[in-house]
């Protein structure tokens, strides 16, 4: 059993969130597996819904690498230098984003949300998101 600090041992935690949160990218978190919420010292994974049509705001993740798994829906990731990049992922399919590529997903359904499980290499719920401007880049 792996050593916990003190004579208690680690226990499982489940974690319902019942709530979205607000995320500087603009779209829908439901916040399942955290520091906060679980005491995780090295992951966090989310539930992300980007409604109809929406988009997240462009933006890079720094420090810390992103796996995403797509439930629903069908997703344009933009990204790289002036978001002249693009992936098109769907329901089954993983994607990885490396720190600091900045990207901007985009739900191709108007009549239904797009869902995705995301998971981090970092703990923290209030994540180290800096806004990105294609602009500069362009």
């Amino acid at each position: 059993m792996p050593e916990s600090g003190n004579d208690t041992p680690p226990s499982l935690v489940t974690v319902r969130p019942e709530r979205e949160i607000a995320t500087l990218q603009r779209v829908p978190y439901f916040v399942g597996i955290s520091k906060a919420t679980a005491g995780a010292s090295g992951l966090s994974m989310h539930l992300v819904v980007v409604p109809p049509g929406g988009h997240g705001e462009p933006h890079v993740h720094c420090g810390y690498e992103t796996g995403i798994y797509v439930l629903e829906g069908r997703v344009e990731t933009r990204y790289g230098p002036g978001l002249r990049e693009s992936v098109i992922n769907e329901a089954g399919d993983f994607l990885f984003i490396p720190p600091g590529v900045p990207h901007q997903p985009f739900n191709l359904s108007d009549t239904a949300p797009a869902k995705a499980i995301v998971a981090r290499n970092d703990p923290g719920e209030v994540e180290r998101v800096v806004p990105y401007d294609p602009a500069h880049d362009a």
